[in-house]
């Protein structure tokens, strides 16, 4: 290794030890003959004392620039010591300074927060030193790391599902990818791994999770991006009591683990009527003397709403979700007929009655999670389906191998996914997940570092066989 101690690591116990430290020039400072050096890393970072033939060769180096740096660790005078540093007890008196890069001058203040979000998402590599991003990337880590844990010690299995897949209705705009193979055909990106998962409860794997890419062509906001991280999981033989029980003990596992706050259980709930009648919001902040986080899960949410858009029914989570056990009776009536009425009138019996076994998490006002128990049966799956106006041939051809499993033995099952991201920056503390996103689209779903999304060459669209329609 180039070094023997990281830039956090040096202290009083050291002083007298000989040291190599690697990292970027954080700040330069000349003083007559000397001068200090002040070295960077993630883990930290250490004044060097530059000697008079140091403070002469190296006083201008400019910021960002990576060096090497041997010497002896020696305490620093009591006058001098910096209690905001984890090594400011002591410096590093070099003996050899090695340039290992020299920067250009950089085109942003590393940490400044003045620069604009477009100027640090251009050079996201830079932005990415500064400890406020250092801060919140490491956060993520073990918050993904708690989780892992949480689930590997309660029995679960983590599973891969594809990230090429097949496009299916009632959802966000698909990402589509096209075939080469097979010309006019098309692979979806998948908006979650939901079919996946009830086909691994079908195989037997009763308890799955997943931190899994996600990708949906929507409309961003501050807690949006094209593609998302979920905590995907879903179980066997439960019912909601059982996700309300392992769920809110990942919370509280993951909060005590990560930033060593110990969440209230259990946490409160409130069906959806009386969310929006009382907040006029499905996802209410109720706020608690001593707030800093308050969890509600809200259920008992419509098993259907109107769009008017589309003139019919859609379903209010997903469409294999679990009607409420005293709503299945209104799946025996004909549907269609319900539906046409529904049309007209969108304060429909059927939409006002019929609900669901579908239940979200909400954390300081915001949903970080939602779920289902799911429908196993073929029957009450293929008339949810009737309900949503999806015809026989389009069930069959996007919906038929789950119609399919389903004959086999498909146990009763549910499952809730978590927004990763968004559920990260409340624990960051940051109002935008692109804060806590290494590499994030911009408002615009642009990536401003690499350039994308970027025009092709005309031999890629040859061999997909797709052309482009002329402007106009």
């Amino acid at each position: 290794m180039l070094r023997t101690h990281t830039c956090g690591e040096l202290n009083k116990k050291h002083v007298g030890k000989k040291a190599r430290l690697t990292g970027w020039v954080d700040k330069i400072r000349t003083f007559g003959k000397i001068g200090f050096l002040k070295l960077r890393d993630r883990y930290g970072s250490t004044q060097v004392f530059l000697n008079p033939e140091f403070a002469k060769r190296y006083g201008q180096l400019r910021k960002e620039s990576v060096v090497l740096v041997e010497g002896k660790v020696q305490a620093r005078p009591a006058k001098d010591v910096n209690k905001e540093m984890t090594t400011g007890e002591i410096e590093v008196k070099a003996d050899k300074i090695e340039v290992l890069n020299e920067s250009e001058p950089i085109p942003l203040e590393i940490g400044d927060d003045k620069s604009t979000e477009e100027t640090r998402l251009i050079y996201r590599y830079l932005d990415l030193r500064s400890g406020f991003m250092q801060k919140n990337i490491i956060l993520r880590h073990k918050a993904a790391k708690a989780v892992r844990d949480f689930f590997d010690k309660e029995g679960f299995l983590e599973i891969e599902t594809p990230m090429i897949a097949k496009s299916t209705p009632e959802g966000a705009r698909d990402y589509l990818v096209p075939s080469r193979v097979h010309k006019g055909k098309f692979y979806a990106l998948p908006q979650s791994p939901q079919l996946f998962k009830q086909l691994f409860m079908v195989a037997g794997f009763d308890r799955y999770f997943q931190i899994v890419k996600c990708f949906r062509d929507e409309d961003l906001r501050a807690d949006r991006q094209p593609e998302f991280t979920q905590i995907d999981v879903e179980m066997s033989f439960i019912d909601e009591e059982d996700i309300y029980d392992v769920f809110e003990r990942l919370m509280k596992y993951v909060f005590k683990e990560v930033l060593n706050v110990d969440v209230k259980t259990p946490f409160s709930r409130m069906d959806y009527k009386t969310a929006m009648k009382k907040y006029g919001t499905d996802r209410p902040h109720l706020k608690k003397g001593g707030h800093t986080y308050s969890f509600l899960w809200v259920n008992k949410f419509p098993l259907f709403e109107y769009s008017k858009e589309e003139k019919r029914l859609v379903s209010v989570h997903h469409p294999f979700t679990m009607p409420a056990d005293n709503s299945l009776g209104l799946l025996e009536k004909n549907p269609e007929t319900l539906n046409s009425k529904a049309v007209g009138a969108p304060k429909n019996k059927f939409l006002s009655e019929a609900m669901s076994k579908a239940y979200d998490l909400v954390l300081n006002g915001e949903e970080i999670a939602g779920g289902s128990i799911r429908i196993h049966k073929g029957d009450i799956q293929k008339k949810i389906f009737k309900a949503l106006k999806i015809g026989d041939k389009e069930v069959q051809e996007k919906f038929g191998f789950l119609l399919n499993a389903f004959k086999y033995g498909a146990p009763p099952h549910g499952g809730i996914a978590f927004g990763f991201d968004r559920l990260v920056a409340i624990m960051a503390g940051c109002d935008s997940i692109r804060d806590v996103i290494a590499f994030p689209k911009n408002k615009d779903a642009k990536d401003l570092m690499m350039g994308s999304p970027s025009e092709i060459y005309d031999e890629q669209l040859k061999e997909l066989n797709l052309s482009l329609r002329k402007k106009g």
